[in-house]
């Protein structure tokens, strides 16, 4: 399909929003779909900022997960607690994306603040994988990762803050990017775990990613963590491919495993060489995770106390009951526990003990890193240890999926970029694999995976709309 121009009138465009309101019902991939409203907020960006009259994203729709501002759109987080907000504001991304033209048609479900690996934790309704309506889409950007998947647009923004882009991409049979850590402006994000997260990209081709993470990345006046655009050198014919010498000890799945070992042997006959290389910190990357991004969950959601914005419990007598009885009626589970958790963490006796800890085993995986990318250009590794699991299930446990991470926390908590990539449709459901490269070096991940693309381009889910190809 050409997608520019699609919402703006016509019988393309009326097809279009039947089909996406029709696989949307069955999927519930959107908090709020409204391509009118998203077509007004391009052209104000457009008198704004003089966007192209014509271009490769002039009209084009995308969809951004619903903690990521976009003006007049709501911006509720998937929580109760800020069921009612609308965001008078969009952020730098976004922006960055309506002066090229493209067009935010909806805001996509979500893991509550982004919390979890399935989006059963959103507080208004569940998303169903289009491979397999009783699965999960992963998460927490699988509201984003599902309407791809589904046809409905042919990117969206998600976040990435230990997995939350490349897990659901993986899910969906996606290319999914987790950029370097001050690539992409955070400006517009609700934190979660702000030395962490990332806005990323869900795509079904690599050049859609290329294309839509050379508009978005960037310096940004109004995020201080944002770093100008410093490419390393492109990386010309043969790579060195690492795998973690300690992913032998991790069980996998059947499906997974035979994936990983497929993408191997792909790479090999491509002319590339696959090697271990040592990663001794491994099994400490999900402990040292946790305890940090619940810290900084506790400090980030504090704001959120019934007082200056979002939901706010009636019948209180003071601010303390207010902040209470808002914050108890406004959290889902996950979100309460993770921010007692990163309460626990920080108390005064136990933060050596934890936090600290926790930021030194940070250092020596960065450290790990280092070292292992002095050697080879690339690291491989699985995405997540299973492949997509069904609510309800024991992989849905959720203990079980925090444990799962340990695959992609790694390249949050050392600020490396990550891609991951369709590699196998297994059992009749998709399976990605992932590339790590150094600070600033997406081109290489692009590189890569266009080679594996023309080997295994991104499958298409059952049912999938002929004209979305």
């Amino acid at each position: 399909m050409d997608w520019r121009g699609l919402t703006a009138s016509g019988e393309q465009t009326a097809r279009w929003k039947s089909l996406a309101i029709e696989r949307d019902r069955a999927l519930g991939c959107f908090l709020q779909f409204d391509p009118d409203l998203g077509l007004a907020e391009t052209a104000a960006a457009a008198e704004a900022g003089a966007a192209p009259a014509e271009g490769e994203l002039s009209g084009v729709p995308f969809a951004v997960k619903d903690n990521i501002a976009v003006r007049s759109f709501r911006l509720t987080c998937a929580s109760r607690l800020l069921r009612d907000l609308v965001s008078p504001y969009s952020a730098t991304a976004v922006e960055r994306l309506q002066k090229a033209g493209a067009v935010a048609v909806g805001k996509t479900n979500l893991d509550e603040f982004g919390m979890g690996s399935s989006t059963e934790n959103s507080a208004f309704q569940e998303t169903r994988n289009p491979w397999d309506l009783s699965r999960v889409p992963g998460g927490s950007s699988g509201g984003s990762a599902a309407a791809v998947a589904a046809g409905i647009v042919p990117f969206a923004l998600g976040t990435d803050t230990g997995g939350s882009v490349r897990q659901p991409a993986s899910f969906c049979g996606l290319y999914g990017l987790k950029p370097t850590y001050g690539a992409v402006s955070r400006y517009g994000l609700v934190a979660y775990a702000s030395s962490l997260e990332t806005l990323g990209i869900v795509s079904k081709t690599v050049a859609t990613l290329e294309r839509v993470f050379e508009i978005v990345r960037g310096r940004d006046p109004r995020d201080h963590s944002s770093l100008a655009w410093a490419p390393v050198p492109e990386k010309k014919g043969r790579l060195r491919i690492g795998v973690p010498r300690e992913c032998a000890r991790i069980s996998l799945h059947a499906d997974v495993k035979k994936a990983f070992e497929k993408t191997a042997a792909a790479l090999k006959r491509l002319g590339h060489s696959v090697e271990e290389v040592p990663f001794p910190t491994l099994d400490h990357v999900v402990s040292s995770y946790y305890v940090i991004a619940t810290a900084e969950a506790s400090a980030n959601l504090a704001r959120f106390d019934g007082v200056r914005y979002g939901s706010r419990a009636a019948g209180a007598e003071n601010p303390e009951a207010l902040m209470t009885a808002t914050r108890n009626e406004g959290f889902g589970d996950e979100v309460k526990l993770r921010i007692l958790l990163g309460t626990y963490v920080l108390r005064s006796g136990f933060k050596d003990e934890y936090y600290l800890r926790a930021q030194r085993i940070r250092t020596a995986i960065r450290n790990d890193f280092e070292r292992a990318f002095g050697v080879v250009d690339l690291i491989l590794m699985p995405v997540y240890p299973v492949p997509p699991f069904a609510r309800g299930s024991a992989e849905a446990d959720p203990f079980t999926q925090k444990l799962a991470d340990i695959f992609t926390c790694s390249a949050n908590l050392a600020g490396l970029p990550a891609l991951s990539f369709p590699a196998a449709v297994e059992g009749g459901l998709p399976i990605g694999m992932q590339f790590l490269a150094p600070p600033f070096a997406e081109e290489r991940l692009f590189a890569a995976c266009r080679e594996l693309e023309a080997v295994f381009p991104s499958p298409d889910p059952p049912g999938f709309p002929a004209e979305c190809r």
